[in-house]
C-alpha cells in the first residue's frame, strides 16, 4: 500500500472542508487558502482515488455517495488529530481552542445560553460552536466533541453526565379566548373534543401527548388546525396558541413566560408528567481535547 504523504492529508482536509460548508469560496476563507488551490486539491484527491467525491454545480457543491462514505471515515480521524494537537499545545491551567456541541433545539432555548455565558466568561480562550439538531446524530461522524440529549436518545458506548434542569415537565395550555369557546378540560380525553396544535418529529411521526395522575396514564392523539415541525418551528406553534387557534403541549419552561403573563392558561396541571433532564455525552476515548475537558469539569461542578 503506498505511503500517505502530507500533501495527501492536506487534500483530504481540503475535501472535508469543502464538503462541510458546501462551497469552495467559504472553505477557502476558513482555511485561508485560494478557491483554485482547494479545487486543485480535491481534483487531485479524486484522481488518486479514481472516484468523484463532489457534485459541482454553479450554485452548490455536495458530496457524492462515495464522498459521504469517505467523510464518515475521516471526520473522526481529523477530530482526533486536532484533539491531540490541542492537548499538546494548550496549557493545563488555561485551556484554549474550539469546542463543537451538537444539541437539541430546545436546549438552546431553555438552559444553554446562561450556562455557556458563564463558561465563556471563565475561559475566554475557548470558542464554542453549537449545532442545533432535531434528530439524533453520530457526534463523532458529525465532527462534534460532545452532544446533549435526553436519556432515551443517548448513543451507546458514551459517557454521560447531567446537564441543565434535572426534572422537566410538558405543560398543556390554551389562550383564554379558546377556553371561553370550548370550556376548560377536566380530563385528558376532553382534549379530543378541542382544537389542538401538535408537533411533528424529525422522523415524520406526530407527537403523542402523555398525561399521568398517580397510577393512571393516558396517551392521546389530538387533532387540530395546525401541525408544526418540532424543534425548528416551535415558536410558530406557540404564537398560534397565543392567538387562540388551539391547545398546545410543550416544555413547561418554554411556556412559562406566557403562563406568568396570563396569555396562556395552564390546563390539567395535575396530569403533567415529569421526566428526567438532559445529559452531556461524549465518546469514552481516553484523549479529550482541553476545551471539552474544561467544559465537562465546569458542568460537573455545577458552575
Amino acid at each position: 500500500m503506498p505511503k500517505r504523504t502530507a500533501d495527501e492529508l492536506g487534500d483530504l482536509k481540503a475535501f472535508a472542508a469543502v464538503a462541510h460548508v458546501g462551497g469552495f469560496r467559504e472553505a477557502a476563507r476558513l482555511l485561508q487558502l485560494s478557491p483554485s488551490g482547494l479545487s486543485d486539491a480535491v481534483r487531485r484527491l479524486e484522481t488518486h482515488l479514481g472516484v468523484r467525491l463532489l457534485h459541482r454545480t454553479t450554485r452548490s457543491v455536495s458530496p457524492t455517495e462515495q464522498g459521504k462514505q469517505l467523510l464518515e471515515r475521516i471526520a473522526p480521524a481529523f477530530a482526533e488529530l486536532e484533539n491531540a494537537l490541542q492537548t499538546v499545545t494548550s496549557a493545563r491551567d488555561k485551556p484554549a481552542g474550539n469546542l463543537r456541541l451538537n444539541v437539541p433545539v430546545n436546549a438552546t432555548r431553555l438552559f444553554l445560553a446562561p450556562l455557556l455565558t458563564r463558561f465563556l466568561q471563565r475561559y475566554p480562550d475557548i470558542s464554542v460552536e453549537v449545532i442545533a439538531e432535531t434528530g439524533v446524530v453520530d457526534i463523532l461522524a458529525a465532527g462534534c466533541d460532545a452532544g446533549i440529549r435526553y436519556e432515551e436518545r443517548l448513543e451507546q458506548d458514551t459517557i454521560a453526565i447531567p446537564i441543565g434542569p434535572r426534572e422537566q415537565r410538558f405543560a398543556t395550555a390554551a389562550a383564554p379566548a379558546l377556553l371561553e369557546k370550548y370550556g376548560t378540560p377536566q380530563h385528558p380525553d376532553d382534549l379530543l373534543k378541542m382544537p389542538c396544535i401538535r408537533g411533528r418529529f424529525a422522523k415524520g411521526n406526530l407527537e403523542r401527548w402523555t398525561f399521568q395522575r398517580g397510577e393512571e396514564i393516558r396517551h392521546i392523539e389530538p387533532h387540530g388546525p395546525l401541525i408544526y415541525s418540532g424543534g425548528t418551528a416551535v415558536d410558530l406553534g406557540v404564537t398560534m396558541a397565543l392567538e387562540g387557534i388551539g391547545v398546545i403541549s410543550l416544555f413547561e419552561a418554554w411556556l412559562q413566560p406566557h403562563l406568568d403573563s396570563g396569555r396562556l392558561v395552564p390546563l390539567l396541571e395535575g396530569w403533567w408528567q415529569p421526566f428526567a433532564g438532559p445529559y452531556l455525552y461524549y465518546s469514552g476515548r481516553k484523549l479529550l481535547p482541553p476545551p471539552l475537558r474544561a467544559f465537562i469539569d465546569f458542568v460537573k461542578a455545577g458552575e
